[in-house]
């Protein structure tokens, strides 16, 4: 087998690979020889069909079959003699393939790229450091209260924080404008659900009532002829509901698995879940920020063919998480949507499959179980649940690959500096907002 690669430009590469005629022509020979001794055509007996009509019926779909199983292992065979590992399918450009003279194909494929590592020494990382009081504690019992509270009707002025049913019709300029009317509509006063004065409007207001309000349309709102727009809403309210929580009692705690132990088990409990999501978001941001740096301090040459494959990958995800299992025009999610993502994912994989090379990591196995029964604990029979992760290749390979980052990222900040930064629960648990291209945080909506 003859052998020649060029580099086309950056990590494109392409090969030409002869491979001997005879080499082609014996595999050939071989399977129509095999197949002659079982193959039935009209007017011969089984098995005794002449070799010259078994290669005319059959040679060419035999040999078609042979010249494809042939260029794929010759590639592999090429690449390992020339020591060059390809990021993604080859192309074939062009194939020779004629009886009597040698299989020569022409194919075109991405390498992976070099990656040197910096010092992580250059590194330096900022870890909030908090811990989940008993005020974080009340706090969030009081989320869930509000989570599973009801409404109910009273017969008193509509005031923030109650939930009325109205009818509303807009007008801009005396006319009626596309989306401003509804018929029945619920609407939790003091939201932020409608635009500025809408609710505000309504506060004040009782059942049977019925007002005009004026209002104005922000200076961004996406309708074009809408927006800065003065308008007036005719507003009919139906009725009032205020809402009530939940009392903490023993109905109560058993929503949220809590059988015995009254409140102070269940206080354990939420604090044993808040305390876990501390942690996770704490670990979860240092790894995020390291992360950042470490690809702010690298360039890495991108496979196209990796970035293309991670792309699909992300608009498959999404078309998962929001496409509800109904067919959906993947045109609507072009490439540039996940682009960026897609890329910033190539580069990390590649720094961290380097990290990995370099120090000689693998997934600790302890740790690996440690990080399962965590997940487990949140169910009721958790030794089941750990039963299954290991029963799952694919549950389990997960698990091993999110361990094996981490490990990364220990490995990574015993050369790092690392700041601690005391915040309080909800600040640690709060994501990073995303740095704009100025390398700003983004500031939230108004």
């Amino acid at each position: 087998m003859q052998v020649s690669i060029e580099t086309v430009s950056g990590l494109e590469r392409r090969m030409t690979v002869g491979v001997p005629a005879d080499q082609v022509e014996n595999e050939v020979t071989a399977r129509l020889q095999k197949a002659a001794k079982t193959v039935r055509l009209d007017g011969f007996r089984a098995g005794k069909v002449p070799f010259k009509v078994v290669r005319q019926r059959f040679g060419s779909g035999v040999r078609q079959e042979v010249v494809g199983e042939v260029v794929s292992k010759s590639f592999q065979d090429a690449i390992s003699k020339e020591n060059v590992r390809p990021a993604g399918q080859p192309s074939i450009d062009s194939l020779t393939d004629e009886p009597g003279k040698d299989l020569e194909f022409v194919a075109s494929f991405e390498v992976y790229p070099e990656v040197e590592l910096q010092d992580f020494a250059s590194l330096s990382v900022v870890k909030p450091v908090a811990e989940v009081t008993e005020a974080d504690v009340d706090k969030m019992i009081d989320v869930l209260r509000n989570q599973n509270a009801t409404w109910h009707d009273v017969e008193r002025a509509a005031a923030d924080g109650d939930q009325v049913k109205i009818d509303y019709t807009g007008r801009k300029d005396g006319e009626e404008f596309e989306g401003g009317k509804a018929t029945g509509s619920n609407l939790v006063l003091g939201s932020g659900q409608m635009i500025p004065g809408f609710e505000a409007g309504i506060v004040g207001m009782k059942a049977g009532d019925t007002k005009t309000i004026n209002a104005t349309f922000p200076e961004d709102y996406h309708a074009e002829d809408l927006k800065g727009a003065a308008v007036e809403f005719e507003i009919t309210v139906h009725g009032v509901q205020e809402k009530q929580q939940p009392e903490l009692d023993d109905e109560f705690f058993a929503r949220f698995g809590v059988t015995e132990g009254g409140e102070e088990k269940f206080r354990a409990e939420v604090r044993s879940n808040m305390e876990r999501e501390l942690r996770n978001a704490i670990k979860n941001k240092v790894k995020t920020r390291l992360m950042t740096q470490l690809l702010d301090k690298h360039e890495v040459a991108l496979p196209k063919a990796l970035v293309k494959e991670e792309v699909g990958a992300l608009r498959r995800q999404m078309l998962s998480q929001f496409g509800g299992g109904q067919n959906f025009d993947e045109s609507l999610l072009p490439d540039e949507l996940f682009s960026a993502e897609a890329e910033r994912r190539v580069a990390l994989g590649l720094l961290v499959a380097k990290v990995i090379e370099e120090a000689g990591i693998k997934a600790d196995a302890d740790k690996v179980r440690a990080q399962i029964e965590e997940i487990a604990a949140t169910y009721e029979e958790p030794e089941e649940v750990v039963r299954y992760y290991y029963g799952n290749q694919q549950l389990l390979v997960g698990v091993q690959s999110a361990v094996l980052e981490d490990q990364v990222v220990e490995h990574i900040l015993q050369s790092a500096a690392l700041e601690e930064q005391a915040c309080s629960y909800e600040e640690a648990v709060q994501p990073d907002r995303p740095a704009t291209a100025e390398g700003e945080e983004e500031e939230g909506a108004e």
